[in-house]
């Protein structure tokens, strides 16, 4: 960065919020961040993190922090969640680490919250304000940053106002910096549920242990299984289609696994076995926007949007913390490359101009994705048939894990 300090603003405090404000931290700018829960936390549910995401980790002197926490199976399996059968698999290990030059891991979502949280504990720079809600936000029209933060106006519900030359709005799915920005409505419920479970794998029989990320596919509904906290728990979701009453907004519901069991009542036994070895799950309501169309729906101005709030995608890619984090980086990466005069307007429609179509990528394909998991009839047949025919090819997916 240029020897002007920039102040970074950035709005919510999951992964995509921190990862934002440890990359400003690393490219000079004084970051404060707002966090509207009185506490830094995150609901247990795995990740996947592919090289392309463990490697900005690496890059951010996150190496021994992943390694101590995170699980690196040995292979990638599609099963026939009708019959059990295998469709096709990628070995990952260390084959997937010699083709992309980094691993692929799976991670609790607290233990990466939490590595992240405690690598900005060492950048002095860098406020974290708990019970600071975001209502509205002003911006100066002018491109020069001419006096150190004074670029953007946050306001907070509770009446504070805090100036900065820029905000990134990483508060979630149901961003209001976004709403203030683009004005574009909410997102839509798509239809599916996720059913979401954390089990110690010394509590299931050892026929049901895995290391390796399986994903069962069946008509109309689709389970994931993977490794995560050093392979000791294993993470399992279930995907069905359906709706729920109530608050949207409210992802976590209590959910009764008679429920889960009833959707999966045509399912194999060794699938079967493993839904009624759990009894307790969450769920998760997925809603939707469409695949970016452009810059403008990620930066405008001195604002920009990361992660979810920028772009939400299914979970059918696994890739919707992997997008935040490489936002992140990329933010960083036009920060400390700024000149002198700063013009964060043109920084920001750099960093949007550099996301945007990847972004919109990663969000068709997921989409996609769940119609093919989720497919019946002769669409079924024939994605089966390709998986047995290609399995490898059709899962491994270079232009993903090559990264940005």
């Amino acid at each position: 960065m240029s020897g002007v300090r920039l102040k970074a603003l950035v709005a919510g405090g999951g992964i995509g919020g921190l990862a934002a404000a440890l990359a400003c931290a690393r490219a000079g700018a004084g970051v404060a961040l707002f966090e509207r829960a009185a506490e830094f936390s995150e609901v247990g549910a795995g990740i996947q993190l592919g090289p392309n995401v463990v490697s900005v980790l690496h890059h951010w002197g996150l190496k021994n922090s992943v390694n101590a926490v995170a699980a690196f199976p040995n292979r990638l399996q599609v099963r026939s969640a009708a019959t059990g059968t295998e469709l096709g698999a990628l070995t990952l290990g260390p084959e997937i680490q010699a083709r992309y030059g980094f691993p692929y891991a799976t991670i609790h979502r607290a233990d990466l919250h939490g590595l992240l949280l405690a690598a900005l504990s060492g950048h002095s720079d860098v406020q974290l304000n708990l019970k600071s809600a975001v209502n509205r936000f002003a911006q100066r029209k002018d491109e020069t940053q001419d006096r150190a933060g004074a670029g953007v106006q946050l306001h907070l519900t509770d009446g504070r106002l805090v100036e900065g030359d820029l905000l990134v709005g990483a508060d979630g799915l149901w961003s209001r910096v976004r709403q203030q920005m683009l004005n574009d409505g909410a997102p839509q419920p798509m239809g599916h549920l996720a059913y979401r479970a954390l089990i110690p794998q010394s509590s299931l029989p050892a026929h049901l242990r895995s290391q390796q990320v399986t994903a069962w596919l069946g008509p109309r509904l689709h389970v994931v299984q993977y490794p995560v906290r050093r392979g000791e728990w294993l993470n399992v979701v279930g995907f069905v289609h359906g709706a729920v009453a109530g608050d949207v907004q409210d992802w976590d519901h209590s959910a009764n696994a008679a429920d889960l069991r009833r959707a999966m009542g045509a399912t194999c036994a060794p699938l079967q076995d493993l839904i009624h070895a759990i009894d307790a799950w969450r769920l998760w309501v997925l809603a939707i926007r469409p695949p970016m169309r452009g810059a403008h729906e990620q930066a405008q101005g001195r604002v920009a949007l990361l992660g979810d709030a920028a772009h939400p995608m299914v979970p059918y890619l696994a890739q919707g913390a992997g997008m935040a984090i490489e936002d992140a980086a990329e933010l960083g990466r036009v920060l400390g490359a700024a000149g002198t005069p700063v013009k964060i307007p043109a920084l920001l429609r750099h960093y949007a101009q550099a996301r945007w179509e990847r972004n919109a990528r990663v969000q068709a394909r997921a989409l996609r994705n769940g119609k093919i998991f989720h497919a019946t009839g002769p669409m079924r047949w024939g994605r089966d048939a390709a998986m047995k025919l290609l399995g490898e090819r059709l899962l491994d997916v270079p232009w993903l894990y090559r990264g940005a």
